[in-house]
């Protein structure tokens, strides 16, 4: 037990007392049974809850006892929202569940589920409703709701169940007055043995074993006693195990007591409740937080990167988040599995419960093994691997077609711009008939760290979303939290339609190990949640129910703790991440050869194969026999190509389908492919980036369009620490592959202002992993992008095509009417030769091409092309390098053209500061260049409306004379 450890309220202290007054139970009860008459929760499964939240509480105490030495790393625990154990309950182990940082019981629960050892849901009582945690979607029965107007007709008896018939104590089950041979009697077509989990069951033990999943006692004693009414049947609750004269005595568990009254009648206590096992799901659990909390290289799913819940087999999707920026992903993530599941895209396999619990096995096991950090990393890959069944294009969903999403996140994250757009999209969407299967959870204990949450604001706020069904529960009852949360999910597996469980909590131990509670909240505001407890509600109720006594809980709460004391300090010893390269290793894995290769078979594919099904997808009028194309046509038609390559691929965004897109790029996509691959979206960046990101996750290629750079700004986090962190915080188990498509840059005619102008690249190219691809010309534009779709497929690349809008419609390079700026559309078989890598740069020679390199990209290749035709009138001759990639810079590309004239000018549209020329003149200092270089760059300001654009935006007469000057030294 973890006792040395002080904190504030001593919470610890507290909760011991607490369990030693809790006293025994007149008479004890088999776990198997019900609390009470009609509850939801069995005996067996409050102590699998309680098993889980004391779990969660001792590893929020082991976070202090760590860090009180150096040792721990993160200290924000879960104490006090130990009630979302019961959510994870409700639940099913392949339902995708993105969770804040205080999930620590509905972790353990959730383990659990997927290792098998969480006791199996009673069936109602009633024998109608769905507990949400296993019954086919198609037996749900729908809630009591103001949207459905009426209770809908109680379901028929399922055809593959018994007629489970509850007998009375005084009647033989054999009296043909009870209906009994036809009861009993195979001959008469009933059950050769009584149904699991009915009163008829014969072997307690083994009803102790199938309904509470407990081993079984090997050690049984047979005491004789008459049945109650003299009836050789099955003895009533209590009594299993006694017999009447002359019968065979019935086994007992070990450590069960018989009492026998003045009147001879016998009955029998349960025995003591199991000890924990060492080995058991609880414990492999607390194994992953606690290398969380240690930052140890074999954390199984950041791999010591960060302290998160997550775990591919267990469908735990790390979220680093602190403000609710989880939330859109779990809309586009409900939106992509109901589309999956309706066009039944979704892997059939994981329906098979058997299967599903195997496959968690063997990756357990996997992930148990990698104890070296070299391990850990291929034990990820083989089950991203796994997941990703379809092949390295990642289609598939890795969840069953009725899986729903849970998504957990503080009351005061509601406020926050990305939850408020997330609610919003959510509701939108239903609102418009299309369905996403999403519960959103709110554990809500009334504090942002000492901000509070004003009363009644969060259920008025929450009540008030349109399109989202609203549950309430107090996570301080488990019985009614459980009922709740089980409805709740039912509903929105039945109705795929949005709910929010709002989930009253309390916050103990403060905020995180630093927070001083005191400044800020009252003794008696404290003592009050104290008293709230989930955890010594959980252990009131076990002893109140018969099924436990207080001084046994508190030695399985000691037990527990100095296990998870031995595990902590087996943790310590094991390896950090010790290198630059170890850290990185799964930032942004490249694998150029196999994203050629799939360039490669995708033309072979369109060439071959698809062929004839290509042509009619283009209207039997092929963008490579249509004649030089603009830049805007030339990406319509790979967009076109790549949504017949990838089956999986979506194209959404604002006015993308109808409209076709502001600039025509997405002209004829919805006609062409359907309005379930090409749709317009609400106007939301925040919810567009949201959208795929899910999307991403669910296994579709996702290609959603930014209208313009400057509209990306406020969503700009959906990238940056949603999209670009989600490999490197999973260490590949996950990913969210995805294409984003902007327009941007500035030099628009005749229509602009910032808005419409935007030349900030900065905050893209600072995202590590992110590849920022600016095609310029349209034979540059259809490779580039053949070569971000596949990556997408190969690596789960997240990149951002930035399209020109200035250069979109462009013919002419030199002269009105040349047609120099237009490009022939590639057929299938050139692809493969014309492919072009991420992070490779195109040259062109201008003149003799050995006296300036003018580096530069986007709307700068036009300007700098026309001013080397200039300077060459002059006899100075220019090599023209675009970078066409902005991240990865084509850094020995740039190096090698640099070093042929020793005179780079760096023509960057961008701003002086923040923008790409920083990086390019960087790369030349880190590689020893010794020539001349200069800069000619936009200056620092946005970008104006009208003619006065052109006094901070960089000009062609800016580049002439700039190389002027450079040859001048």
């Amino acid at each position: 037990m973890l006792s040395d450890v002080t904190f504030p309220q001593d919470l610890d202290d507290r909760f011991r007392a607490a369990l030693g007054e809790l006293g025994a139970p007149a008479r004890r009860r088999d776990l198997a049974e019900p609390l009470a008459d009609g509850a939801p929760l069995t005996g067996a499964q409050a102590l699998a809850l309680f098993d889980a939240q004391v779990t969660s509480r001792l590893l929020d105490l082991a976070g202090r006892w760590l860090r009180g030495f150096g040792e721990g790393y993160y200290t924000i625990g879960s104490a006090g929202h130990e009630g979302n154990a019961v959510v994870a309950a409700a639940l099913r182990p392949t339902d995708p569940a993105l969770l804040h940082y205080r999930s620590g019981a509905f972790y353990c629960v959730r383990a659990a589920q997927a290792a098998g050892d969480f006791p199996a849901p009673a069936e109602p009582a009633d024998g109608t409703g769905d507990d949400g945690a296993g019954r086919p979607a198609a037996d749900i029965p729908a809630a009591r709701t103001p949207i459905d107007g009426m209770l809908p007709a109680a379901p028929a008896a399922r055809p593959d169940e018994p007629d489970v018939r509850s007998v009375a104590p005084d009647v033989r089950s054999d009296d043909p007055a009870a209906g009994g041979p036809a009861a009993d009697d195979p001959a008469a077509g009933g059950p050769a043995e009584p149904p699991a989990g009915s009163a008829a069951s014969a072997d307690p033990a083994a009803v102790q074993e199938r309904s509470t999943g407990l081993p079984s006692t090997a050690d049984r004693t047979a005491v004789p006693g008459p049945a109650a009414g003299g009836g050789t049947g099955p003895a009533p609750a209590g009594q299993a195990g006694l017999t009447g004269p002359g019968e065979e005595a019935a086994p007992l568990p070990a450590g069960a007591t018989v009492a026998v009254d003045s009147a001879g009648r016998a009955e029998v206590d349960a025995p003591p409740l199991p000890p924990p096992n060492p080995d058991d799901a609880y414990a492999e659990a607390a194994r992953d937080v606690l290398r969380g909390m240690v930052a140890s290289a074999c954390e199984p799913i950041a791999g010591g990167r960060h302290k998160v819940f997550g775990r591919a087999d267990l469908a735990v999707v790390p979220t680093t988040s602190t403000i609710a920026s989880h939330l859109p992903r779990a809309v586009g993530t409900g939106l992509a599995l109901e589309r999956l599941r309706r066009t039944g895209a979704a892997r059939r396999a994981a329906d098979d419960t058997g299967a599903t619990r195997r496959a968690a096995e063997d990756q357990g096991a996997a992930r148990r093994a990698a104890e070296d950090t070299g391990a850990a990393r291929r034990a990820a890959e083989d089950q991203g691997a796994a997941r990703r069944a379809g092949g390295d294009t990642g289609t598939g969903s890795p969840w069953p077609p009725d899986a729903i999403v849970v998504c957990s996140f503080g009351d005061a994250s509601i406020n926050h711009a990305t939850a408020t757009a997330a609610f919003n999209t959510a509701g939108w969407y239903d609102h418009t008939g299309l369905r996403i299967p999403v519960l959103f959870v709110c554990e809500d204990n009334g504090l942002g760290i000492s901000v509070r949450s004003p009363e009644g604001w969060v259920e008025a706020t929450l009540r008030a979303k349109p399109g989202i069904r609203y549950f309430a529960a107090d996570g301080s009852d488990p019985v009614e939290a459980y009922r709740v949360a089980a409805e709740a999910a039912a509903w929105v597996r039945r109705h795929r339609r949005p709910a929010v469980l709002h989930l009253r909590t309390v916050r103990l131990m403060g905020h995180a190990g630093a927070d001083a509670e005191t400044a800020y909240r009252s003794p008696a505001e404290l003592a009050a949640d104290a008293a709230r407890d989930p955890l010594l509600a959980t252990a009131r109720l076990l002893v109140e129910a018969g099924f436990a006594e207080g001084e046994e809980l508190l030695a399985r709460y000691d037990e527990r703790g100095w296990q998870l004391r031995r595990i902590a300090e087996e943790v310590l010893d094991e390896p950090k991440l010790a290198s630059p390269a170890e850290v990185v290793a799964e930032l942004a894995p490249r694998r150029p050869a196999r994203v050629s290769r799939t360039v490669a078979d995708a033309a072979a594919r369109a060439a071959g194969p698809d062929a004839a099904a290509r042509a009619a997808r283009f209207g039997g009028k092929l963008p490579e026999l249509a004649g030089p194309l603009t830049l805007a046509q030339s990406i319509n038609a790979a967009l076109a190509d790549g949504m017949l390559t990838h089956p999986e691929m979506a194209v959404f965004g604002e006015d993308v389908a109808a409209k076709g897109g502001v600039y025509g790029v997405t002209k004829g996509l919805r006609d062409r492919f359907g309005p379930a691959r090409v749709f317009d979206t609400l106007l939301d960046e925040t919810s567009i980036l949201g959208l795929g990101l899910g999307a991403g996750l669910a296994g579709m290629l996702p290609v959603p369009e930014i209208q313009y750079l400057a509209y990306l700004h406020n969503a700009e986090d959906q990238l940056r620490g949603e999209a670009a962190t989600m490999r490197f915080f999973s260490r590949g188990a996950f990913r969210n592959p995805m294409v984003v498509r902007i327009a941007g840059l500035a030099y628009q005619e005749g229509f602009g202002g910032h808005f419409h102008n935007d030349n900030s690249v900065a905050v893209l190219r600072d995202v590590p992993g992110l590849v920022v691809a600016v095609p310029a010309r349209p034979d540059d534009a259809a490779p580039m992008l053949r070569t971000c779709l596949a990556a997408a497929g190969v690596d789960g690349t997240v990149s951002v095509f930035l399209e020109p809008i200035a250069l979109y419609h462009t013919r002419d390079l030199y002269a009105d009417g040349d047609g120099e700026w237009l490009a022939g559309y590639a057929e299938p078989g050139a692809w493969a030769a014309g492919h072009v890598p991420v992070g490779r740069a195109r040259v062109y020679g201008v003149g003799s091409a050995e006296d300036v390199t003018i580096i530069t990209f986007g709307n700068g290749v036009r300007m700098s092309l026309r001013a080397a035709a200039t300077l060459a009138d002059e006899g100075i001759g220019c090599r023209v390098v675009d970078l066409r990639w902005l991240a990865p810079l084509p850094v020995a590309d740039i190096i090698r053209e640099a070093s042929v004239t020793s005179r780079v000018l760096v023509v960057d549209e961008t701003r002086r500061s923040g923008g790409v020329g920083e990086g390019v003149i960087a790369a030349l200092v880190d590689a020893g260049y010794v020539g001349a270089a200069r800069r000619v760059a936009g200056l620092d300001s946005f970008v104006p409306l009208g003619p006065a654009a052109r006094q901070v935006l960089v000009s062609e007469d800016a580049i002439t004379e700039g190389a002027r000057t450079l040859l001048a030294r």
